[in-house]
């Protein structure tokens, strides 16, 4: 026979019979994460919002600076990731440009711009593989190079007295549009190239806002072409963008109404300081990198 093994009084008493049923934590209903969830990014997303208010105006009084300024506060503040800021930023930019044709209809300057977008379709494209292909070593040195790039841009606009003679021709937009298209691609920052060339053009203010306008607004459609079927847009992404959605309309429509009239002299500089300041925050941010990496 077995050997049954010793059994204690001790542990009679501690064991009752029959043995009661196991007692478990009380579980909060499921339902109730998803209103956490929600009240734990209402911070974020509020502060989020109030910088895509001032990267609205700016937007709306130079024509571009609406994704620097918003990538460059939202590093500041940590509220999301780059890649999370870049896709609502693409779609914002979208509602951005919508806003703006409907409260002040007008030509939009296809014709203008036409060898500029064909050129910045295959520059996404080509930027967006590159993404891929580079290690994040490289992709923060091309971020430093871009910054210096974005800082000789604003000085030469600065110092420079006069616009061309005659507007640039098709070769010239359509190298232009590929260059700002690789960046959009790379930083989701196509600005700084196209700025630079449609400002040093011979035509009134109103049409190159409304040209640059253009633009970003194509760029950011062939972005979200490629991003949403991939699966590189998140829900946190679409929050962000939701919320902000009113903000970009509300502002849009405010500068309609309150329009600011900058002399010429004055815009170039309020431009060559916005390109200064978003030049200086991706050295500064591409620095940072390289050096922790």
């Amino acid at each position: 026979m077995g050997c049954i093994p010793p059994f204690s009084l001790r542990q009679a008493k501690a064991s009752p019979w029959p043995p009661s049923r196991v007692t478990r934590p009380r579980q909060r209903p499921i339902h109730v994460y998803p209103v956490q969830a929600i009240l734990s990014e209402a911070g974020p997303v509020l502060v989020f919002m109030a910088c895509v208010a001032l990267a609205t105006y700016a937007q709306n009084l130079t024509g571009f600076a609406f994704s620097l300024i918003l990538l460059g506060l939202v590093s500041v503040f940590h509220i999301a990731s780059v890649s999370d800021t870049a896709n609502a930023a693409t779609v914002l930019s979208l509602i951005n440009a919508w806003t703006y044709f409907r409260a002040r209809p007008g030509v939009v300057p296809w014709q203008l711009m036409k060898p500029a977008l064909n050129g910045s379709t295959v520059g996404v494209i080509v930027g967006l593989v590159l993404l891929t292909w580079l290690s994040g070593g490289a992709v923060n040195w091309l971020r430093g190079l871009l910054g210096v790039s974005i800082l000789g841009c604003a000085l030469l606009l600065v110092m420079q007295g006069r616009p061309l003679p005659a507007v640039s021709g098709r070769t010239s937009f359509a190298l232009i549009g590929g260059l700002s298209g690789v960046l959009g691609g790379l930083f989701s920052s196509s600005g700084p190239p196209i700025v630079f060339h449609m400002y040093r053009q011979p035509l009134d203010r109103e049409l190159v806002r409304r040209a640059l306008l253009l633009m970003f607004a194509f760029n950011s459609l062939v972005r979200l072409v490629i991003v949403v079927p991939t699966g590189h847009f998140s829900w946190y992404s679409a929050l962000l963008a939701g919320c902000a959605m009113p903000v970009v309309y509300g502002v849009t429509r405010l500068h309609h109404r309150l329009p600011n009239k900058l002399k010429p002299r004055t815009l170039k500089w309020v431009v060559g300081g916005l390109l200064a300041a978003a030049g200086s925050t991706l050295l500064a941010s591409a620095w940072v990198a390289i050096a922790q990496g």
